[in-house]
């Protein structure tokens, strides 16, 4: 069965980074790096935040699973905030991920 360290070096690999590329970008080191994809260190909640942010499917690193939304459960409601969300300043838009992702950490901690 395929593990985490697997799963990451694959989206690190779509992503086309090196181990010491997507190290730097999670704040830690290539040797680090390394001992993830092994499977011998797990890496903690500050390492997959920022290389989420990176473009890495953490979702599919940590089960296994991409989910995909289906386009037709995207709701007329959804539609109006996605589209009022794309229209806000890039800085804001950063803010209001950050915050998504604050509160979605702190949920799963409870």
């Amino acid at each position: 069965m395929e593990g985490i360290g697997t799963r990451l070096k694959s989206e690190r690999k779509r992503l086309d980074l090196s181990q010491q590329e997507l190290g730097a970008i999670g704040g830690i080191e290539a040797n680090a790096q390394g001992l993830y994809e092994r499977g011998k260190r797990f890496p903690n909640a500050g390492y997959l935040g920022a290389i989420a942010e990176a473009g890495v499917d953490v979702l599919f690193v940590i089960t296994g699973t991409r989910k995909v939304l289906a386009v037709e459960a995207v709701t007329a409601g959804d539609m109006k905030l996605l589209t009022e969300l794309d229209g806000l300043p890039d800085d804001v838009q950063d803010d209001i991920k950050r915050l998504v992702s604050t509160l979605f950490i702190a949920d799963a901690q409870v």
